[in-house]
């Protein structure tokens, strides 16, 4: 399970350390992908195989279907998590959640999304502003 903030930095290699206490539950590969919202969606490896197998039994006869799987499936890539607890992420992810220095790592239970810290600072705002109103409308979902 993922929750919390965490800060970091992209060095100029574009190597990124996962916070620690994410880092403690992450085994083996992990899952890069672009995400929602300008963000990047960091998934465990079988996480991503149950999401990836939901996205590949959509209908492809739909045109949001397929734009939908492609941005998740065409975007992942796999990364390794090296001794110093960093991954490298590749430009074409950096440059969609534009990234550049500093980013936000966001626990989302069963995943991390990764946001550039100014879009993570203004997305946040937005959001406490209009927090009521979302909290009515999850009331309806049973929330």
């Amino acid at each position: 399970m993922f929750i919390g903030e965490y800060e970091a930095s992209i060095d100029d290699k574009g190597r990124v350390a996962v916070p620690t206490k994410f880092r403690t539950a992450l085994k083996g590969k992990v899952v890069v992908t672009r995400g929602l919202d300008q963000s990047l969606f960091l998934y465990q490896s079988p996480e991503w195989k149950v999401m990836a197998e939901k996205l590949a039994s959509l209908p492809i006869s739909t045109a949001n279907t397929r734009a939908f799987s492609r941005l998740m499936l065409a975007g992942a890539v796999e990364c390794d998590i090296d001794k110093q607890g960093r991954i490298i992420l590749p430009s074409y992810l950096k440059e969609f959640a534009g990234m550049s220095k500093r980013i936000i790592f966001a626990g989302l239970y069963n995943r991390i999304e990764m946001w550039s810290e100014d879009r993570w600072k203004a997305y946040k705002a937005e959001t406490e502003k209009e927090s009521t109103a979302i909290a009515e409308q999850l009331g309806s979902l049973g929330v």
